[in-house]
């Protein structure tokens, strides 16, 4: 699995990832203990209203970013959505009131819904070799869920030695040390994206050629799944193990540490499996395995019991998310694929931005158990929607038809673009009024200027 990182690129860019990750999780616990130095008692609502903002962020701006992307260099953009993360998080610690909080979060956040997308998809062009890649989804799904173990233990042992503003401080150096391992390597620019002129166009581009693509219609469904298991996790864990099972502190951190154990195991596990086994079995098991996970919790099991679940909740996500990039790169473009990365990016926080608060309002209103059964509803629904949407004879070719069309838009003369011209187009790529001559043929088909609905 560590293969990838023979290539200095990408072993750059995942240190990068690393450090950014392990400063974001100290500055998750420092902003809980701000919020209680300036709210008190009411430090959950202010941290439940700054993690609302912070999904808000994430699917609005995300879009947004996406349909410019193509048109700023790539590495300029991430060393400057960095240094604005470090500036945010620098004047954390400045914080005097509330609203204070909410602001600045929104901003970090919007930063990071362009940063992170825009990272993602640089991936698959530093390694375009499917196994490669695969392997480094792996690791970064490894990295993220290691990072939510360990973060609140280095947390804990710094604040021996210094307050939380310290965790704030610690998180803005981590971006400033990431915006100069992205500018110490060399991104690949992707080629000029052959899209309209409009910006309603382009802003919405990402959006409707994700949704017009079968398989990501089933990754967004599965994508439901994997977030009403994630809510019953991250927002009943501590109901469940403190109130219902009187358990200790410790013992919550363990039944945390059990989810991510088993996502960490399945993406350690993955790349070979898809090496033989075609992602929508594995992904469609992990919508299975969530379901039957949620359904199980309706026994409220005793905390011996309660650990493999969440275990199996772990497992479910990561046969989920992990191979996800695999889809995303092979529906789009070079060209257009930070669009579509921006759009999973959103459109699976929007399945969070459901699931948080449906987690927490049911498990107040009816209890744990049935709300872990209306979760695995939800799950059931979300996988048998992706076994829909998703057909399981995907191939990558389709042959299709162009009927004959004109427009305009940036091209190089390929097979879409062999017309005549009149001497003053400029040099490749340009942009001049031409015809399309109908045609049929067979190749790799994306959602794009030229292929606008699924064959």
């Amino acid at each position: 699995m560590l293969s990838p990182l023979a290539d200095r690129t990408y072993r750059h860019l995942f240190a990068a990832q690393v450090i950014a990750l392990a400063g974001t999780g100290l500055s998750t616990v420092a902003l809980a203990l701000l919020a209680y130095e300036l709210a008190g008692g009411e430090a959950g609502a202010v941290l439940g209203t700054a993690l609302a903002l912070k999904m808000v962020a994430y699917v609005g701006i995300a879009p947004v970013v996406g349909s410019m992307a193509h048109r700023l260099p790539r590495r300029g953009l991430l060393i400057g959505l960095d240094l604005a993360r470090a500036a945010f998080v620098a004047c954390l610690p400045f914080v005097t009131e509330v609203w204070q909080i909410y602001v600045v979060i929104f901003c970090l956040n919007a930063c990071s819904a362009g940063f992170t997308p825009t990272f993602q998809a640089t991936i698959p062009d530093i390694l375009p070799e499917e196994a490669q890649y695969t392997r480094a989804l792996s690791l970064s799904r490894f990295a993220y869920d290691l990072e939510n173990l360990l973060s609140p233990t280095l947390a804990a042992l710094a604040l021996l030695a210094i307050t939380y503003d310290g965790l704030f401080a610690a998180n803005a150096l981590a971006f400033l040390a990431s915006a100069a391992l992205v500018l110490s390597v060399r991104l690949p620019q992707p080629k000029p994206a052959a899209r309209g002129q409009g910006a309603w166009h382009n802003l919405t581009f990402g959006i409707r050629a994700y949704l017009a693509t079968p398989r990501l219609r089933g990754l967004l469904a599965l994508s439901l799944a994997v977030a009403a298991a994630g809510a019953m996790v991250i927002v009943n864990t501590v109901i469940f193990v403190r109130d219902v099972l009187g358990r200790s502190e410790s013992d919550t951190a363990l039944a945390f540490a059990a989810a991510g154990a088993g996502s960490m195991l399945v993406a350690l596990a993955l790349p070979k499996v898809l090496d033989r086994v075609r992602d929508r079995p594995v992904m469609l098991a992990g919508g299975a395995v969530l379901a039957v996970g949620l359904g199980l919790g309706l026994l409220m099991p005793g905390f011996a019991l309660l650990l493999p679940l969440w275990l199996l909740l772990g497992v479910g996500s990561s046969l989920i998310q992990t191979p996800s990039g695999r889809l995303l790169r092979r529906s789009s473009g070079e060209a257009d694929r930070p669009a579509y990365y921006a759009a999973q990016f959103a459109l699976s926080h929007a399945c969070w931005l459901i699931a948080y608060p449906l987690a927490g309002a049911l498990g107040a209103s009816l209890g744990l158990a049935p709300t872990s059964g209306i979760l695995a509803v939800v799950a059931v629904v979300g996988t048998l929607a992706a076994m829909a949407f998703w057909p399981a004879e995907d191939p990558e070719e389709l042959e299709h038809v162009h009927e004959t069309d004109g427009h305009e838009h940036l091209h190089v003369h390929d097979e879409h673009h062999q017309h005549a011209h009149e001497g003053g187009e400029g040099p490749e790529p340009h942009s001049h009024p031409h015809r399309h001559r109908r045609l049929k043929h067979k190749h790799a088909y994306v959602i794009d200027l030229h292929h606008q609905r699924w064959p």
